[in-house]
């Protein structure tokens, strides 16, 4: 436990080197998981710091979570499309959008030149063999597979608007990731996906855009959505964001994102070099070594596992304890830390966020992240310590007590060590699950290993993916180490 404390010390000191300074305004400026997001977020830090600031880089998940975190304060800007606004946050249309997001103490920036609709695209042999050139001609094909990725799914101007104003018969109809769908359009492994229209895969593997026959999609202009507050508090900032107000055409805009998407080139560079184009940017930051990602990642990765991993074990043995003195309440703590195990790590994310929002003014990030790992890291230690306790033979505690000791001397000093290696075990279980689970953190922008993992994914980069996982399982691994020497070691002295 000792060495544990220590290493718990030692991440907190470490991790100094990457706050900012004190007397520093900083930005948090929000993206969503998909190449474009990140490009305009990019664009945004790079412009941010020209005024002095500190700007911080927030990739989150879906439009849902990223509204969330606006109006609550977690973020002070993110780039928005106006068809997602009225379609999908306000579900309406309003005569007045920007009076309408001022309700919720929201801003809107003017259009930033292009428009990303929404669209379905094939592969053009696919649909040339079957004559389809609209999407009214869908319905002359039920056997298609589709899919989409899940926000488009339940969102009113995806799939279920589109199925009702097409008539559509598909039944095939599945949820998968924007980039991998764009691989299994190339593979043939379904027939087809949503798409943006600036898309850099459009290009990239030569696909077909069905014509939106009957006009359902709406226009998607790119805005920026920023916080009220942001006019008093960063008026510099907002001045610099809305520089790019008009400047980014379609085709540069789908030029961007393939370089990223074919080319691998990082959205920093990229994004940097459009801005020092259009004489309005600079060059991006320089400390992006590999070696410098790797030291940032791992120290924020650290600082979700430990601190997860000491707060459970804090609370998972008086609990153990517990259920192993009470009989019918035990059962009721081991059945709801098993529940609590069942429950899907992003709609448990989705449902701290409020909560921590609430607890300790931030919903996004690190704290919500650390609730999270704390309540999956119960179950093991709570079940080992009840298992541990109960498995010592009752003659022991008779003789402790026939010696004189008490209740409480008898747990500290005879029951808790008998019991301390199957506690161990569960304490080693819940770590090497934190650590793997810990990626997820990456969704709400708690950084960690998650973070390289997710652009991998979302670039289609195998490289990028590495970069998180193969650290993540060194991490599992020297964790797994280091509780196994520690079980020895009280192995030895016990023997």
């Amino acid at each position: 436990m000792k060495r544990f404390l220590l290493l718990a010390s030692l991440v907190f000191s470490l991790s100094g080197c990457t706050e900012k300074k004190p007397d520093q305004p900083t930005v948090a400026i929000g993206a969503k998981k998909f190449t474009e997001s990140f490009l305009l977020a990019e664009m945004g830090a790079n412009l941010s710091r020209q005024s002095g600031v500190v700007a911080e880089r927030k990739d989150l998940g879906s439009t849902p979570t990223l509204w969330i975190a606006l109006t609550q304060g977690d973020i002070d800007v993110y780039p928005e499309y106006t068809g997602t606004i009225t379609r999908q946050i306000l579900k309406d249309d309003p005569p007045d959008l920007a009076a309408a997001l001022a309700v919720h103490g929201v801003r809107m920036s003017k259009s930033l030149g292009f428009r990303n609709n929404y669209a379905l695209g094939m592969r053009k042999d696919v649909a040339a063999a079957r004559g389809i050139r609209t999407i009214s001609d869908l319905r002359n094909h039920p056997d298609l597979r589709l899919r989409f990725i899940d926000e488009f799914l339940d969102r009113p101007d995806g799939w279920p608007g589109l199925k009702r104003a097409y008539n559509l018969p598909q039944q095939d109809v599945k949820g998968m990731n924007h980039t991998l769908a764009y691989a299994g359009l190339v593979e043939q492994s379904l027939d087809l996906t949503e798409v943006y229209t600036t898309d850099g895969e459009i290009l990239q593997h030569d696909l077909i855009v069905l014509e939106d026959d009957r006009k359902f999609f709406p226009d998607y202009e790119t805005v920026w959505l920023y916080r009220a507050d942001m006019q008093q508090r960063l008026p510099t900032v907002v001045a610099q964001l809305r520089l790019l107000e008009g400047r980014i055409s379609d085709r540069e805009m789908q030029e961007m994102n393939t370089r990223v998407q074919q080319r691998k080139d990082k959205e920093s560079d990229v994004a940097g070099e459009f801005l020092t184009a259009k004489a309005i940017g600079g060059a991006p930051p320089a400390d992006d070594t590999l070696a410098w990602r790797l030291w940032i990642t791992t120290v924020e990765h650290l600082k979700l596992v430990v601190p997860s991993l000491l707060a459970a074990l804090l609370v998972s043995v008086p609990l153990g304890i517990l259920a192993s003195r009470r009989m019918r309440l035990g059962q009721v703590v081991l059945a709801t830390t098993g529940v609590l195990q069942t429950i899907p790590s992003l709609a448990l994310l989705l449902f701290l966020m409020p909560l921590t929002k609430w607890l300790l003014g931030s919903g996004i990030g690190a704290p919500t992240a650390i609730a999270a790992l704390f309540l999956y890291s119960l179950l093991p230690i709570v079940r080992n310590t009840y298992a541990g306790l109960m498995g010592i033979a009752p003659s022991l505690g008779e003789s402790a007590e026939a010696l004189g000791l008490t209740r409480w001397a008898i747990l500290w000093r005879v029951e808790l060590p008998l019991a301390a290696p199957t506690i161990l075990a569960g304490v080693k279980t819940a770590a090497v699950i934190n650590v793997g689970t810990a990626t997820l953190g990456g969704f709400i922008g708690a950084g960690g290993y998650g973070r390289p993992i997710l652009r991998g994914i979302d670039k289609y980069d195998l490289p990028m993916m590495l970069e998180g996982a193969i650290p993540a399982a060194l991490m599992a691994i020297l964790v797994e180490g280091i509780f196994g020497m520690v079980e020895r070691a009280i192995a030895r002295r016990r023997g």
